[in-house]
């Protein structure tokens, strides 16, 4: 069983940064593929990135050049920084841990993008 806490979320005029952070509780963190999803309001959660225990990384088109996953497995800590925010970016943004056999999500943290 794994346990996902995502934090960092809020409000950010267009253009800026913000650093999401998701912590894990459970051994074997470093096995799980993370990602970070988000859902919009009426639309579908889609994915933002994702990160193999050996680092690689994956984006969504709309977020390549702007935002950046990576983990610290000795921290059970996936991170998502995000830049050159859009009002597009906003949503509710979603941790995930994946294994072969099992997925988890987080409860969720509100982004917003608004001036």
């Amino acid at each position: 069983q794994v346990q996902l806490v995502e934090s960092g979320g809020g409000l950010v005029q267009p253009g800026g940064s913000l650093g999401l952070s998701c912590a894990a509780s459970g051994s074997r963190f470093s096995l799980y593929v993370m990602g970070w999803y988000r859902q919009a309001p009426g639309k579908q959660r889609e994915l933002v990135a994702t990160i193999t225990s050996g680092g690689t990384t994956n984006y969504a088109d709309s977020v390549k050049g702007r935002f950046t996953i990576s983990r610290d497995n000795a921290k059970n800590t996936v991170y998502l920084q995000m830049n050159s925010l859009k009002p597009e970016d906003t949503a509710v943004y979603y941790c995930d841990a994946r294994s072969l056999t099992n997925g988890y999500w987080g409860q969720g943290t509100q982004v917003t993008v608004s001036s």
